[in-house]
């Protein structure tokens, strides 16, 4: 058979059997080892297990099951809830305020936690009801909490740039901190359009309300930001000084994450107890995900398919970036089905010797396919996000609003993408600054 008809069966049948609803790692396990017992030879199965195993012993991925630990107990700790406190006492009464203060929340857990479905659940049960009380309009409330709750994918300790990172065979303290500049210029653009909003469609945004808050209370809110911020200065801090791995860095973290439980008094047994097994369902479901994923590229890899795909790209008679944008429309398509960890175990290593091709850094087209995903996670109709946020709607407003409220958020990080593609440099400086 050859190597065209190869690439074609694979990505067929792949296309194929994900749109039956079938998990993921299942497809990609599967389809593996039918397309190696049909079109290579039964004894490379061995393959197969090589490649579990080396999964198995990836020192890197240390780092997934503590950070999701870590996420686990920080949201029984209480400590959103106090964030959301804190906000609203100095945000309220700013026409717009409550959506600008979600979008800083999102901010702060994604620089604890790293997990975008503890983001945007926390706020559809904390801000949106206060939100749509306020008279905010619903597709603003929604699109916000959609948005700036994706912001986890992006800043770190993001669990998807430690994939990519062990995946591309890149540093994975550097691919971490190159997400942080990014991630406050989409949080930057979101605070922007909410003011925008508020200042030139004032029926979507009430006037600011409320009864004036003393400095001296809010300054006493203040104290909530405490503990996030010296959870994010032990995590990124040791990361970018250097004085800890991110596997070490991550449990540091887990640490911080007790102590702050147990100032707050909400340590408890049956606390830790579910966010251990919480853990191990999500880190299996990764760690399966991956097994399928490495199983399926070596496959393609040994049946020549790489191969073929990089001499069709280096056939083409087009400008770079048209490459470029070709493989982040792809992303976005696939960040309407897949969740992140599968996107970036299934593209990045055939996308990956593209890009080095291509001339681009690894380390900068990780943070594009980070946005890119993101915009993947709210896209209509099947976004990712979209799903967690039907779970927190109220009786009577249907998934029509999250559709509209999201749309003008996907041009905005549209627009982020294009800056960061044109200026590199705001996503490599930092990592180059690291010890």
């Amino acid at each position: 058979m050859s190597p065209n008809m190869i690439l074609l069966l694979m990505f067929g049948g792949l296309t194929a059997l994900m749109m039956t609803g079938l998990p993921i790692a299942f497809v990609l396990g599967g389809l593996s080892l039918l397309l190696t017992l049909t079109l290579w030879n039964p004894d490379s199965i061995v393959i197969l297990v090589l490649q579990i195993f080396d999964t198995m012993r990836s020192e890197a991925l240390l780092g997934v099951p503590l950070y999701i630990l870590m996420a686990g107990i920080l949201q029984r700790s209480g400590v959103v809830e106090d964030l959301y406190k804190a906000m609203e006492l100095w945000f309220g009464r700013l026409r717009g305020g409550l959506a600008i203060g979600t979008v800083v929340i999102c901010v702060v857990m994604a620089a604890m936690t790293g997990v975008v479905g503890a983001a945007v659940t926390a706020m559809g049960v904390l801000a949106m009801p206060e939100m749509l009380r306020r008279k905010y309009d619903p597709s603003l409330v929604t699109g916000t909490i959609c948005a700036a709750g994706t912001l986890g994918i992006l800043i770190p300790p993001s669990i998807l740039t430690i994939i990519y990172a062990v995946t591309a065979q890149v540093s994975i303290g550097k691919m971490l901190i190159a997400g942080i500049v990014p991630g406050i210029l989409l949080a930057s653009i979101y605070i922007a359009y909410i003011l925008y909003v508020a200042y030139f469609q004032p029926g979507k945004v009430p006037p600011g309300s409320g009864e004036p808050v003393p400095m001296s209370l809010k300054l006493l809110s203040l104290r909530a930001v405490v503990i996030p911020a010296i959870l994010i200065v032990l995590i990124l801090g040791s990361i970018f000084f250097g004085v800890a791995t991110p596997t070490e860095a991550a449990a540091v973290g887990v640490v911080g994450a007790i102590g702050a439980s147990a100032v707050r008094g909400k340590l408890r047994w049956r606390g830790l107890t579910e966010a251990g097994f919480e853990t191990l369902k999500v880190t299996s479901m990764i760690l399966w995900i991956t097994i399928g994923a490495k199983a399926y590229v070596a496959i393609f890899t040994g049946l020549g398919g790489a191969d073929t795909l990089m001499s069709f790209i280096r056939g083409l008679d087009v400008n770079t970036y048209v490459i470029l944008a070709a493989m982040m429309l792809i992303l976005i398509f696939l960040g309407t089905a897949l969740d992140e960890i599968g996107i970036i175990l299934l593209t990045v290593p055939v996308f990956l010797p593209i890009v080095k091709a291509l001339g681009f850094d690894e380390i900068w087209f990780g943070v594009l396919y980070a946005i890119t995903i993101q915009i993947g996670y709210i896209s209509p109709p099947f976004g990712y996000t979209l799903f967690y946020m039907k779970g927190t709607l109220p009786r009577g407003m249907g998934m029509g609003v999250v559709y509209r409220g999201t749309l003008p958020y996907m041009g905005l990080q549209i627009i982020a993408l294009l800056i960061c593609t044109a200026f590199p440099a705001m996503v490599t400086w930092l990592p180059r600054l690291m010890s």
